[in-house]
């Protein structure tokens, strides 16, 4: 039966369960029960897993070794979702100790399953928004690899720290300007995009962007960023036309 198949007692007691059977796996240097929910097809018991990792990581310091021994053993298991899993346990703990977990996302960003890459995405995504200081610094390492893939999920990446804090992750975005390949130059502009609609972020984008040598991506993101406030009108501060108002009066053609 499903995660949300089950009545929300039902799911309460689930989760309970999962948290002490990981954390006995722990004390006695087992696996079993950690496999067993890090390899489940339903998502939401494979997140219970790996929250559980990031909720004893840091109730029970005196198990974070054996943690992170255990989830290098795992990331080389050949399921894809306990990889993708591990990684995503790693992210729990990136969030306040990037330095314990960097090996992981090292790793799992050449991984040969898309699965895998995501979670790396994804983790840091989240890590960016309590740790940017460590997790911006790792990204921009990758953002000129020979691999447009990498550079274009790194992109990706940082996008969640880029819609609060814009002035954050615009530096190393500028560094994708004159990229040539069309999947990583399409991100950009989404990414772009979505760091642009929320309070005062319109203003440092549009500023940053008036330092970019790359005139024609910078006009196909000021037109994303313009349609993204159609998109979005709901969440966006200003409306569309507010925001072409702006772009007009304040971007240095």
């Amino acid at each position: 039966m499903a995660f949300y198949d089950l009545s929300k007692e039902e799911r309460t007691l689930l989760v309970d369960k999962i948290n002490t059977d990981i954390a006995y796996d722990l004390r006695s240097k087992n696996t079993e029960n950690i496999i067993l929910y890090f390899s489940d097809e339903d998502t939401y018991i494979r997140k219970t897993g790996y929250l559980a990792m990031g909720k004893i990581f840091y109730a029970e310091p005196h198990l974070q070794k054996q943690m992170l021994s255990t989830l290098k053993t795992l990331l080389n298991s050949n399921q894809e979702k306990v990889r993708q899993t591990v990684v995503n346990a790693a992210g729990e703990i990136g969030k306040f100790h990037f330095d314990k977990v960097q090996f992981f996302f090292d790793i799992g960003l050449f991984d040969t399953h898309h699965s895998v890459r995501n979670a790396v995405i994804g983790s840091v995504k989240k890590m960016g928004e309590k740790n940017p200081e460590n997790v911006l610094a790792w990204a921009k390492t990758y953002l000129k690899h020979e691999d447009k893939e990498i550079r274009r999920e790194i992109c990706h990446g940082i996008e969640l720290r880029g819609r609060t804090h814009p002035q954050d992750v615009l530096p190393l975005l500028k560094t994708l300007e004159f990229d040539n390949t069309k999947r990583v130059s399409n991100t950009l502009v989404h990414v772009l995009g979505q760091i642009a609609y929320k309070n005062g972020c319109l203003k440092t984008v549009v500023s940053h962007l008036n330092t970019w040598k790359n005139k024609s991506l910078v006009r196909e993101a000021l037109d994303e960023i313009v349609d993204v406030h159609k998109r979005y009108k709901k969440f966006a501060v200003l409306t569309q036309q507010e925001a072409i108002d702006y772009i007009d009066a304040n971007y240095k053609h």
